[in-house]
């Protein structure tokens, strides 16, 4: 591939992987009310069908992720994503026209099979680097595009919202398949047919990722503490519209804006402060003081009383993603550095299970205790399990690592070294 067309081709990609974020942040803003609205019920008891929607996209995902990537080592890179683009336009489309919530589920689903293009964008530009110096500078693209798409996409979704609860889901749409259109007649293709393999069921088999944890019982119980960090997670990314317009009678524009700073704060956290404090502390310092924030962050959440202090509490909330890129760094020395593609699939796995089963947990917890039902009145119980998932995610991490420091000698360096930088769960 010549270099014009190489750099147009990463355009290309940096485009679709930053609509890709955009679109989802787009609807974000009105999907709590629009839910409401559908079902003729308050945002509150709504909040149990969000969660029912961001679970049926993880689980579509997860299922069809690793069949789809496969289709491309066999039939290309291109045609899978246009097929995502398009997927994605026709998801947005019966979005904005769906009469009823069962369109909505309907439109997820389209979403979670065909939402493959950050597994075949990275493909892509693994495809087209040649050599690793290059990959890892393209690869970068793949977090500015996730960073500035959310940080665009909620402010702008808040702002079209103004002229209509649907207004998003037409912007969301047409994004997608003007991308698409452009990527038909001006995309080239990356895999060449020489290098292409035959399409094999085994290797599209989605819990074959996970195996590879029962392959590695020394990593158990720092995958367990992974788990419950992006578990915890859950109680703001599935929850957030739906508490702050219940408890502070938020706007969809206020949400927008809202999880902007959101994105801001984290690309801060991840862009800057990552690489000043982990050189500086170690990993295990970090792995600790960003739970210990998390923690403190989510217990704040729960007990706000007005609409500002969630603006104050994102603070230290997103400053607790200074542990993500230690956990995985530690996590990373257990295993040889030719199963590392092995190890990422397997925690990329553990994080596709948590979207699943962690909204119908916070979202579900929530409605239930904001209901008439509910022994005691506390909309903010959910952010309280994410802490107690934080807090037990510290007390695993310091036991396992103790032990480890005790039986492992090799691994003390690693443990207490400085970090390589990874993604944190609200990235």
């Amino acid at each position: 591939m010549q270099t014009t067309n190489k750099k147009a081709a990463l355009g290309f990609i940096f485009v679709t992987l930053l609509i890709d974020v955009m679109g989802w942040g787009l609807i974000i803003p009105v999907m709590a009310d629009l839910i409401a609205q559908l079902k003729g019920i308050p945002v509150n008891e709504a909040s149990t069908y969000g969660a029912l929607l961001l679970s049926v996209f993880a689980i579509a995902q997860f299922l069809f992720a690793p069949l789809v990537g496969n289709l491309s080592d066999k039939y290309g890179r291109r045609p899978i994503l246009l097929f995502s683009l398009l997927g994605f336009g026709i998801d947005y489309i019966i979005l904005a026209l769906a009469p009823t919530y069962g369109w909505l589920f309907v439109g997820r689903i389209v979403a979670g099979i065909t939402g493959a293009s950050f597994t075949t964008a990275t493909a892509y530009i693994a495809d087209i680097s040649p050599d690793e110096t290059a990959r890892a500078k393209n690869f970068g693209m793949i977090g500015a595009a996730f960073g500035l798409g959310f940080v665009l996409g909620p402010a702008l979704g808040g702002l079209l919202a103004t002229w209509g609860i649907r207004a998003p889901f037409y912007a969301a749409a047409a994004l997608c398949l003007l991308n698409c259109l452009y990527g038909y007649f001006l995309l080239p293709e990356s895999l060449s047919k020489e290098n292409r393999r035959p399409f094999e069921w085994k290797r599209a088999n989605p819990s074959g990722s996970l195996k590879f944890l029962t392959k590695h019982p020394e990593i158990g119980g720092l995958a367990i503490s992974f788990f419950l960090i992006y578990l915890g997670a859950q109680a703001v990314q599935g929850n957030w519209n739906f508490f702050t317009i219940y408890r502070f009678n938020w706007s969809e524009k206020m949400v927008g804006i809202s999880l902007a700073v959101v994105g801001v704060l984290v690309g801060a956290v991840q862009g800057g402060l990552t690489r000043v404090i982990i050189p500086k502390i170690g990993n295990e310092k970090s792995i600790y003081l960003g739970l210990g924030l998390y923690t403190l962050g989510l217990a704040l959440f729960a007990f706000a009383t007005e609409g500002w202090m969630m603006f104050a509490f994102l603070i230290p909330y997103c400053l607790g993603g200074i542990c993500g890129p230690s956990l995985q760094s530690v996590i990373s020395v257990h295993v040889p550095a030719n199963q590392q593609g092995e190890l990422q699939g397997a925690l990329t796995s553990l994080m596709s299970l948590t979207t699943i089963i962690g909204p119908l947990i916070m979202n579900g917890t929530f409605a239930y205790f904001t209901s008439a039902h509910a022994p005691f009145h506390f909309p903010g119980i959910h952010f309280l399990i994410g802490a107690a998932c934080m807090l037990l995610s510290i007390i695993i991490t310091n036991k396992v690592l103790n032990r480890e420091k005790k039986e492992r000698p090799d691994l003390l360096e690693a443990i207490k070294g400085t970090g390589s930088l990874s993604e944190t769960p609200m990235h």
